[in-house]
């Protein structure tokens, strides 16, 4: 009975430890904690990414997966205000935000007003800051004598390196102006495939030809080893001194300060391209794609694309000042509090990968994930319907102290009709009404509650909030699809479309000659059994003028070939904002961007020449009323000729626990985890609030199983008690006997 009582204090004794590990007992992390106990505490950010990045080198990256990291890393000259609308640039690593001075064909100096004619170049002249230096990387390493340790490794030790972690010593230096000439020339490397270069190219001066430079050279490498740009000159990018560039552009092209916005634009030393220019670096993905290197708050510490990848702290970073001012509202929302501290506030960036998002769901209620999105599954537990139509956050969110952050894109979602196609297209009155009597009929208002959970506003035409010539309220009304009543945008009757399709020619969706049917083709990319709903939703819409509607689905490779040739008749597609101009939307509608006739990114082929007049005064225009009235004009054309229907402007929804502060979503901006702070305290008690294991199962079912098992131990015991006392002689000796 006493070693039973033993074997039953040490199971009991176990219970006790499992039940009080939620509360003050055996240890404190919550036992679902899927981080190291290392990390307690600490001030690290945690996050999620379901696609893995294909590029984080900046000539190449242009997906916003990709720039959720490379923000964070490389710092181009100049970035976007946090906190102030319309979007503001400022300096970053320049000293001031450059503005270019115009200069004639034969080099003489223009004033700023200088009518476009009569400008051959715009010159932008960038200073840097004497205060960067790249993050820690064995491209800047050095041995004893200066030498670079790691550019021409033997290849025995150059075969055993299998991510750049595996050497030992790491080197840095500062930024220097030759950093961001040599970026923009690789641009037009033969080996990359920069998806800007085209454009550039236009702009840029000598960047084509450079281009043609760069491969007769490469092909004297036979495409293997160090292309050492600077060898090449390239007249558009010029390095005047070791803190100022000058980078020289075609004609007036007042937009090209956004660029210098984008990684595009960031600088990249040299070293770096040697080193990864080393024979089997590629092969084994040792490059800048999986590597990178800049001067920004943070560096790529770990990379396992398939499962984490760390930001830890820039050790070399200055630092940098917090905003003072913001719109009206920031500072009683608390964003103003830290106004000229130092960031980065946070240490590290931990981003796991998530595949599904049932887990990723589940891990950020749980406290595991700093902040969420929100996809159609969970909107209902997570938002609710306020007054006036506004979503807010729901009461079980807002018990625990997530709160809902919203903003609207800078970006549109519209329907197409290519202006190539004999019934939908041209400029005919026939075709023009045809559009605007689908324009009405296809309710947005009703597309947005079903399909995205009421997160966007139904457009007005092609230049999405928060971008300047955006027009809100009556004065942004589009008079052919809606009336404005009781102070609000009302979309006309399905009667008004019915009237407008019977003067296209086509009563009750019959064509009035012939008295066939009318059948139109939707071309669309499906994927799954939400695109299928949404596409017999877009059948139902045509059906209320009695007008069959094919969809024609597609993968989207082949529907962006069909688009290309100009073989699809109605489509759905999006477009979001390169830069905060009204240029890049409206120069989706200019006829010589027509996808077929000049595989530009007019993807209806719409042409008018009103409109391209305009557009052309327009587009180099300073923000002021004659600009604003000229856009006015060619919004007005577009919504008669309603070569889209307007479609959407998206609206983003996320959550964020109350203990992640600093939040305000931007659009234009990427660079914004240097902002954010974290209250650690908060976050380790509410995690542990909401982790605390229930153990009284264990410990009842543990019990039971003493009760049930305790007769078989004690018949146990006995039997061995017995088996003793039979086996043992008058002297104590075994006698073999067996009980």
């Amino acid at each position: 009975m006493r070693e039973y009582s033993r074997a039953l204090f040490r199971a009991f004794a176990a219970l006790a430890c499992a039940a009080g590990l939620g509360l003050s007992g055996c240890s404190q992390q919550p036992w679902n904690d899927p981080y190291p106990a290392a990390e307690s505490g600490k001030a690290i950010l945690y996050s999620a990414f379901v696609e893995r990045p294909k590029h984080l080198d900046p000539a190449q990256s242009y997906s916003e997966n990709e720039a959720t990291f490379n923000a964070q890393i490389y710092e181009p000259p100049v970035q976007y205000h946090y906190f102030k609308r319309p979007f503001e640039l400022i300096p970053l690593t320049a000293t001031e935000v450059p503005r270019p001075v115009y200069l004639d064909a034969q080099g003489g100096l223009l004033p700023d007003d200088a009518p476009d004619d009569l400008v051959a170049e715009s010159v932008y002249t960038i200073r840097i800051r004497d205060d960067r230096s790249y993050q820690p990387h064995p491209a800047l390493a050095l041995d004893a004598s200066g030498a670079y340790l790691y550019h021409q490794l033997p290849a025995a030790q150059r075969d055993a390196v299998k991510s750049i972690y595996d050497l030992p010593q790491t080197g840095s230096r500062p930024l220097r102006a030759e950093d961001y000439v040599y970026q923009i020339k690789r641009l037009a490397h033969p080996r990359l495939h920069s998806p800007i270069y085209g454009l550039m190219a236009e702009y840029i001066v000598g960047l084509g030809d450079y281009a043609k430079t760069l491969r007769a050279a490469e092909q004297k490498l036979d495409g293997k080893g160090f292309l050492d740009l600077r060898q090449y000159a390239l007249p558009g990018a010029e390095v005047i001194d070791e803190l100022s560039y000058r980078v020289r552009v075609k004609g007036k092209y007042p937009q090209f300060a956004y660029w210098l916005a984008m990684p595009f634009f960031a600088p990249i030393p040299w070293e770096a391209d040697a080193f990864y220019s080393q024979p089997g670096f590629a092969e084994r993905n040792i490059s800048l794609d999986w590597y990178p290197i800049g001067t920004g708050p943070y560096y790529l510490s770990a990379n396992d694309p398939n499962r984490r990848m760390v930001l830890s702290r820039n050790p070399n970073f200055p630092g940098e000042a917090y905003p003072s001012e913001g719109d009206a509202g920031d500072a009683a929302r608390g964003l103003l509090m830290d106004a000229g501290k130092t960031m980065p506030f946070i240490d590290t960036v931990v981003f796991s990968r998530e595949r599904e998002s049932i887990p990723y769901w589940n891990k950020f209620l749980q406290g595991w994930y700093d902040s969420s999105g929100i996809s159609s599954d969970n909107f209902d537990q997570a938002v609710k319907s306020a007054a006036g139509g506004e979503s807010e956050i729901s009461e079980d969110m807002a018990a625990k102290g997530i709160r809902l952050e919203t903003s609207l894109s800078a970006s549109i979602n519209y329907i197409g009709f290519n202006m190539l196609d004999p019934v939908v297209g041209g400029d005919s009155e026939r075709a023009r009404k045809l559009r605007q009597a689908l324009s009405i009929a296809i309710d947005f208002e009703e597309n947005i509650a079903i399909f995205s959970n009421g997160r966007g506003i139904p457009a007005m035409g092609p230049i999405a909030p928060g971008i300047w010539g955006y027009r809100d309220g009556e004065a942004g009304l589009n008079p052919v699809v809606y009336d404005w009543v009781d102070g609000k945008a009302r979309r006309k009757s399905i009667e008004d479309a019915r009237r407008l399709l019977a003067e296209a020619g086509y009563p009750n969706g019959r064509d009035a000659a012939t008295g066939q049917p009318l059948v139109l083709n939707f071309d669309a990319t499906t994927r799954g059994a939400d695109d299928k709903a949404e596409m017999d939703w877009m059948r139902k819409q045509f059906a209320r003028l009695n007008i069959q509607l094919v969809v024609r689905g597609t993968d989207y490779n082949r529907f962006q070939e069909k688009i290309r040739k100009g073989n699809a008749q109605i489509f759905e597609w999006g477009w979001n904002a390169d830069y905060p101009d009204p240029e890049n939307f409206l120069f989706l509608l200019y006829g010589p961007q027509s996808r077929v006739k000049h595989g530009g990114e007019n993807s209806v082929n719409y042409a008018n020449a009103e409109f391209d007049r305009r557009f052309e005064a327009m587009k180099n225009m300073p923000n002021g009323p004659e600009r604003q009235a000229l856009i006015d004009e060619m919004v007005g054309i577009l919504r008669v000729d309603a070569p889209w229907i307007w479609g959407l402007h998206p609206k983003r929804f996320s959550l964020v626990h109350g203990w992640l502060g600093n939040i305000k979503p931007n659009q234009m901006a990427r660079n914004g985890l240097k902002y954010q702070r974290l209250d650690v305290p908060r976050r380790e008690a509410a995690r542990a609030e909401w982790n605390a294991p229930v153990v009284w199962p264990l410990a009842l079912v543990g019990l039971l199983a003493a009760v049930v098992l305790a007769p078989a131990w004690l018949a146990w015991r006995r039997k061995e008690a017995a088996r003793g006392v039979a086996g043992r002689g008058p002297a104590g000796r075994d006698t073999g006997a067996v009980a």
